[in-house]
């Protein structure tokens, strides 16, 4: 699927700026469908004649779209979404009344728990939903790629606004658990099996000890049982980037 999309950028990227020639549209705040399909009109506002193309078909409580997918269905349909906030995933429910007193006023568009979630669970595309509100946190989850796939730090009430203090990225190594780190230095890899110290998410550092010679080394996660050190290892930024881009 991500093949397909990225030949398909890059044949647009080909064509004379003239084809992308089309009517401005913006993506709605919180996208809905009344009837579990949905159409570029669902999407976007000044759809006009191509409201009706269909985009995709809602079997359950909502439906996640690929965003590069739509703003090219949209530019073959003669529609222009310059997805301004680079985001990777739309997700579509079904209709929702927004509260009176946001509708009257002023308000943001925000990302809020579908349901309520337990602490320890995993943050899935359902569990999401854009709305309005007066006010978002400082720390507001802009993407819902920032918070699908981690886990709830707290008890997360249904309607709540998601912020970056609400989740963590989840555990994939335990402490006592046997590790393989790979040691990377100028185009060198060498493999140890060693036992964790303390636990860790993919990015983060923790401690490991040699079976052997019982000596600690500090290593970076990166995954269930796997973690990488050296001067070539990546960084736990750059892991973290390339979790939430493969998920």
């Amino acid at each position: 699927m991500r093949r397909l999309i990225a030949l398909a950028v890059s044949a647009l990227l080909l064509l004379p700026a003239a084809a992308f020639a089309g009517a401005t549209v913006s993506l709605r705040a919180d996208p809905s469908d009344a009837d579990g399909i949905v159409t570029l009109g669902d999407l976007f506002d000044g759809a006009g004649s191509a409201s009706g193309v269909r985009v995709a078909a809602r079997t359950g409580t909502s439906v996640v779209l690929d965003a590069t997918a739509v703003q090219i269905l949209a530019r073959r349909n003669g529609l222009d979404w310059d997805n301004a906030n680079r985001l990777r995933r739309i997700i579509v429910r079904p209709g929702v009344a927004e509260p009176a007193a946001v509708a009257r006023g002023k308000s943001v568009q925000a990302l809020a728990y579908a349901r309520n979630v337990a602490t320890g669970e995993e943050i899935r595309p359902e569990d999401l939903v854009w709305t309005r509100a007066v006010a978002a946190p400082a720390d507001a989850v802009r993407d819902a790629d920032g918070a699908i796939g981690m886990v709830a730090r707290r008890p997360l009430r249904e309607g709540a606004l998601v912020s970056a203090r609400d989740v963590s990225a989840p555990v994939v190594i335990q402490a006592g658990d046997l590790v393989t780190v790979t040691y990377q230095a100028g185009g060198v890899s060498l493999e140890l099996q060693v036992k964790a110290l303390g636990a860790g998410a993919v990015g983060q550092v923790i401690p490991l000890q040699n079976l052997s010679s019982r000596k600690t080394l500090q290593a970076v996660v990166t995954g269930p049982g796997q973690a990488m050190t050296g001067p070539d290892a990546p960084t736990g930024q750059a892991l973290a980037a390339t979790r939430i881009a493969h998920r």
